[in-house]
């Protein structure tokens, strides 16, 4: 499987839950930001089912107005982020470490209804296998958050 979606409209968004809903072990996420609700909301659900969620993002963006990361924080799931004053600007999520979900596509209302940005969503063992690996390298180097 390899598809590809583009923004401004829905598509992006919604290749992005479709992979959510199907999670049955493990999301990692690892996105600069995250501020579309609807995205947040169905993480929250996939959390609340048992599926293992980890995020790690930006620490600048969880200042920013409509960050979701404090209401996921507070749903329970385990949060890293980076301690620079450069960018952790990563856009990025691995499902059940089989399906890679990647490309510009910032996981924001914005992104969505204005921007133009793409997302891949690919089952290549490869890719997925290097960003699994990567994923990794980044949680054990970033900071717990609170």
């Amino acid at each position: 499987m390899n598809n590809v979606y583009f923004s401004p409209g829905e598509d992006c968004k919604a290749a992005i839950i479709k992979q959510i809903q199907a999670a049955q072990v493990s999301i990692k996420i690892c996105v600069f930001t995250i501020s579309d609700n609807e995205i947040s909301d169905h993480v929250i659900a996939a959390h609340q089912q048992g599926v293992s969620v980890t995020i790690i993002t930006d620490d600048d963006k969880i200042k920013d107005k409509g960050s979701d990361i404090e209401m996921l924080f507070r749903a329970g799931i385990e949060i890293r982020t980076d301690d620079s004053r450069n960018h952790m600007h990563h856009k990025f999520a691995i499902i059940d470490n089989q399906v890679l979900i990647t490309g510009s596509f910032n996981w924001t209302r914005s992104a969505s209804e204005r921007n133009q940005e793409n997302v891949i969503v690919s089952d290549n063992e490869e890719l997925v296998t290097k960003h699994v690996t990567y994923y990794h390298k980044l949680w054990n180097e970033m900071k717990r958050f609170y």
